[in-house]
């Protein structure tokens, strides 16, 4: 069942304005009219590649509904480009690189379209992608979800055999055996085990304390029913996992001044199969699930994934939610796979494209992670309530400066006060 580091967050979510009092947007457009489009792409040079195509495609069969594409306007991030257009009522009628993350605040903003209130539009968003319905926002989709990269460790194969470890199966299945092969590592000379980003933005949980939260509880979210769920034996168990790593300095709580993989001053990264590409000709990678307590098989981790909004300064939404099918169909799904790796959010995907991961078997096991995976929670100021989050963690674990206990404890108030408001 689909449910649905910081190099790989492409265009990352660095966003202030999920709090917006409703307005901006521009408007006017209609869910019948057609015409020329314009869509916004991430600036990642493969799904350019892929766009570039796509576009090529339809405007050779549609010259009275010419695509127009453009990366991503420069910012400190993508969300901030997007929201700043929203307020200007300049927003492209598409944009392929959303995160979940910043979509309820867009909603507040005025500026997305419901894309449920388009013709097929729920039952399209469904039959493609399964079980999506933690994607909707007030029980409407006001985003489609489009590709994700399912969060695994990643780890040198060359440093795992010189530590004593079999790189072709690790046994590290377990918090306890995670442990005990990282401290191999450790004391074969390798500077740290794995070394997740110690800084304080607002998205690094979700390649820390996340991905192995979601596969200690099989799923749940960070916030469920309106109510932060970390406070809980689960929290408690993956806070003191990652609070070892630090306290024995099989984990900085530096940054790393460089790509610590490539270097070899870690033997691991928690990444997603972008990351596959990234390392071809620097390092031997292998990959394996996140730990559990137990060693659970199949667990769940972070997805990682991006969706494509339609914008309601869109004028030619008729075209632009045509266009959107057009480029979510099997066979623009499957391109999206060639040219990136990165996995399409659609029901059968190994069966789907059988042929490609025959040929690109580093690429199945993403495939596999993809079917068990969650995300973030579509919340009211998701943006502030991870951040809350990150402060306390940061304290708490990484640098220790107070308990694990108060840092459940003050989290969660934190992020209930933030999502009644």
């Amino acid at each position: 069942m689909k449910k649905i580091r910081a190099a790989a967050l492409v265009g990352a979510v660095a966003l202030v304005a999920t709090g917006c009092s409703a307005g901006g947007g521009g408007g006017g457009g209609s869910s019948d009219a057609t015409g020329p489009i314009k869509i916004w792409l991430s600036n990642n040079e493969q799904e350019v590649a892929w766009g570039e195509a796509v576009v090529e495609a339809w405007n050779a069969e549609h010259p009275d509904e010419k695509v127009t594409a453009q990366e991503i306007p420069a910012g400190s991030s993508s969300e901030e480009a997007i929201t700043a257009a929203i307020t200007a009522g300049t927003a492209p009628c598409l944009v392929y690189n959303v995160a979940p993350a910043a979509v309820s605040g867009w909603v507040k903003q005025g500026g997305l379209v419901d894309l449920s209130s388009l013709d097929g539009g729920s039952d399209y968003i469904t039959e493609r992608g399964g079980d999506v319905d933690s994607y909707a926002t007030d029980g409407s989709f006001y985003q489609l979800p489009w590709k994700s990269n399912p969060v695994m460790v990643m780890y040198n194969k060359a440093l795992f055999q010189a530590a004593g470890i079999d790189p072709e199966d690790p046994q590290m299945n377990t918090h306890d055996a995670f442990l005990e092969g990282s401290r191999k590592i450790v004391e074969s000379g390798v500077q740290s085990a794995i070394w997740p980003a110690p800084t304080s933005e607002f998205y690094q949980p979700w390649f820390d304390f996340y991905p192995l939260y979601l596969a200690e509880t099989d799923g749940t979210m960070l916030v469920e029913d309106a109510a932060a769920t970390v406070d809980s034996d689960a929290g408690r168990t993956v806070a003191e996992f990652w609070k070892t790593f630090y306290d024995e300095k099989l984990s900085p709580n530096e940054a790393s001044t460089d790509d610590a993989m490539s270097a070899g001053t870690t033997a691991m990264q928690l990444a997603g199969p972008w990351a596959i590409p990234s390392y071809a000709e620097t390092v031997d990678v292998g990959f394996m699930p996140v730990p559990t307590s137990d060693g659970r098989e199949n667990p769940t981790t972070f997805a990682d994934s991006k969706s494509v909004s339609m914008f309601t300064a869109c004028e030619n939404q008729g075209t632009a939610w045509e266009f959107l099918q057009f480029s979510t169909s099997e066979e623009s799904d499957g391109r999206l796979l060639e040219e990136t790796g990165q996995m399409p959010m659609r029901t059968d995907l190994t069966e789907t494209y059988a042929d490609y991961f025959e040929a690109n078997p580093n690429y199945v096991a993403f495939a596999e992670q993809a079917e068990a995976t969650a995300d973030v929670p579509s919340i009211p100021n998701s943006v502030e309530a991870w951040q809350a989050f990150r402060d306390e963690y940061s304290s708490a674990v990484i640098f220790g400066k107070e308990s694990i206990d108060d840092f459940l404890k003050n989290a969660t108030t934190k992020i209930d006060e933030l999502v009644a408001e």
